[in-house]
């Protein structure tokens, strides 16, 4: 091979000399508060990361399949299974659907009973045509899951199928249960109780799982990533010990454990996030008394989350659910599901489940992700993610011990207050714009019209029994303030008709465009019909024309310089005809208020806030 001079044309540097360098380039500003991203996980992200980040890490020194399995349980290839829920309420048309989607390329079908029990006639009609040993079966929202597990393992043998082939789980969580009612069907010894019933029910089918450790409530609650990889593994530490309690030993519940978390928008912490808990996880197990590594394995099933997903505008949720899959697919899990994009606000369609599916076949059959063991394996930034989220939800997961382990946490209301401040910062960001909703606080469809929303779309969903002992969690939409500002509108629109928002450009060109434009993504957020101009000669051509346009809310969008004078004559010309507004800080806000212009929109403005305000003052 001939000598490659690139290397010694340019000379290494020192990380220092990169900082020195930066630094000069930023020509004063502080590096810190510039470049040194402060995340809600609790923990800071430099703006670079180098060879010499990886040297205190001891898990790089491992493999793929290896423990503590943070590069994956599986040696070789990053496989994992397509999974599309049915809900059950005909086990002829179910069976029917999971026969066609599994000719689709579906290779796990998750069966969601809704709390009805089926008997074993009915379990083989849903399972008719169903390869048990070539297809994952899952089974979620059962009433009767040991009834289940004993029908489902007397099926196989009569199909003459290996038990050690059966796949799935039936999704048993009686913690999620409990965080989400706030109490028992019966009581908590009993609930624990049929857990380790069914755990015994299943020890025949070993690669059958029987509880699932639901993450996504977490998340779905408005959690940060730590948050909710940590109260996850104190969950399924809760489930070791309290069956370990029961006379389990911990190679037979280990096993038996599914973690369900739900991927958000996060890209590269997501893919960290889950190679993170493979190496907690591992290590809680075998701190349990393990007696082998392989039963230290995380198995993960992953979803899309519905925290970040729109009504309005809803096909940007497919943007949103393509990333979020490839993100946990690099990241390594066994199964996934793609959420339909609108499922959210109305039962999935035919055309929604077919895109979800195919956002998974796309991954896997084109771009050969499943190919490849641990893809983000080496990336400085990725690692370094992945030893920070381990750092923070090791310690949330030492603080819930301390409290007594997760329900003793809960009942003292430990969890629950940790996600609400997080969720209220995260409120607040989507607020202000500082974290964008596309479609809903930021660039809104101006022509979109809903005029039917049920309001449990609107609504955190709240299953808060009436003997409830403890506060519990409820799953809600980041987007659903922003919603139930528009839809408000719209309602109102039907009878009275959609107030008029009209630009009011004049002045230097260029910033009356930026601001002009600021302005309309600004208003049309709740729902106003927002309507832009090329620009007025005079505060009395400009008058004229808004006022026979009928606007409620005029908005004058100029230079800083020139609002000391303009401002004050549109004011007054206006004769209170319209409200005015400025768009921008301008320094000469105080003399304008002064003079009765009181209403300013600007980048720092809290945009829902504003609105909402607005809207009242129309009368909406």
């Amino acid at each position: 091979m001939a000598d490659n001079k690139l290397f010694s044309d340019f000379a290494p540097q020192s990380t220092q000399e990169w900082i020195d360098k930066i630094t000069k380039d930023l020509k004063g500003a502080d590096f810190d508060k510039k470049l040194v991203w402060r995340t809600n996980e609790g923990f800071n992200v430099q703006p670079f990361y180098r060879l010499e980040n990886m040297d205190d890490k001891a898990f790089m020194n491992t493999y793929p399949g290896d423990f503590p399995y943070v590069r994956g349980n599986k040696k070789d290839n990053n496989d994992w299974l397509v999974r599309q829920d049915i809900i059950v309420e005909d086990v002829k048309v179910a069976n029917a659907k999971a026969l066609d989607i599994l000719n689709k390329g579906i290779d796990s079908v998750g069966f969601v009973l809704n709390w009805k029990s089926i008997n074993k006639e009915e379990l083989a009609t849903l399972l008719e045509g169903i390869y048990m040993d070539c297809v994952e079966i899952n089974f979620a929202k059962s009433h009767s899951s040991v009834e289940l597990l004993q029908n489902l393992q007397a099926l196989a043998t009569e199909k003459g199928i290996a038990l050690d082939k059966v796949k799935g789980g039936v999704a048993i969580d009686v913690i999620s249960g409990f965080s989400t009612v706030g109490n028992y069907c019966q009581s908590e010894e009993s609930a624990f109780a049929y857990v380790k019933e069914a755990i015994e029910a299943s020890k025949a089918l070993p690669n059958y799982k029987v509880i699932a450790v639901t993450g996504s409530l977490f998340n779905n609650s408005g959690s940060s990533i730590v948050e909710e990889l940590g109260f996850s593994l104190a969950s399924g530490a809760e489930y070791l010990g309290r069956m370990i309690d029961a006379g389990l030993s911990v190679d037979e519940v280990a096993p038996k454990i599914g973690f369900n978390f739900a991927t958000s928008s996060k890209y590269f912490m997501e893919i960290a996030k889950l190679r993170a808990g493979r190496m907690l996880w591992a290590n809680i197990v075998k701190a349990f008394g393990a007696s082998n590594e392989a039963v230290c394995k995380m198995y993960v099933h992953g979803e899309t989350s519905n925290w970040n997903k729109s009504v309005y505008d809803p096909y940007v949720n497919m943007l949103r659910t393509q990333t979020e899959t490839m993100s946990a697919v690099l990241g390594g899990l066994d199964s996934y599901t793609v959420n339909p994009f609108n499922s959210t606000y109305e039962q999935a369609t035919e055309f929604s489940e077919r895109i979800a599916r195919n956002q998974q076949l796309l991954l896997k059959e084109e771009s050969h992700l499943g190919k490849i063991a641990d893809p983000a394996a080496g990336s400085y930034y990725i690692e370094s993610l992945t030893e920070s989220i381990a750092d923070e939800a090791w310690k949330l997961f030492l603080a819930v011990e301390d409290k007594g382990g997760y329900l003793a946490a809960f009942k003292a209301g430990f969890v629950q207050d940790t996600i609400k401040a997080t969720a209220q910062q995260r409120d607040l960001a989507i607020a202000t714009r500082r974290e964008n909703f596309l479609g809903t606080n930021q660039f809104p469809n101006f022509g979109e019209v809903l005029e039917t929303i049920p309001d449990s779309v609107l609504t955190p969903e709240d299953k808060t029994a009436a003997d409830a002992v403890c506060e519990t969690l409820k799953p809600y939409r980041g987007a659903q303030a922003f919603e139930a500002l528009r839809n408000k509108t719209d309602i109102y629109a039907k009878e009275n008709g959609r107030p008029k928002v009209m630009m009011f450009p004049i002045g230097n060109l260029n910033m009356r465009k930026a601001r002009a434009q600021f302005a309309c993504n600004f208003f049309a957020c709740a729902g106003f019909d927002v309507e832009d101009h090329n620009g007025f000669t005079s505060v009395e051509e400009g008058v004229k024309f808004v006022t026979e346009k009928n606007a409620k809310i005029v908005v004058i969008c100029s230079s800083d310089d020139e609002y000391a004078t303009i401002a004050p004559e549109l004011f007054e010309a206006l004769k209170g005809k319209a409200i005015l507004v400025v768009a921008g800080a301008p320094a000469c806000a105080d003399e304008l208020k002064a003079k009765g212009v009181e209403n300013f929109v600007n980048v720092k403005s809290n945009v829902l806030e504003t609105l909402k305000a607005y809207q009242a003052e129309l009368g909406i």
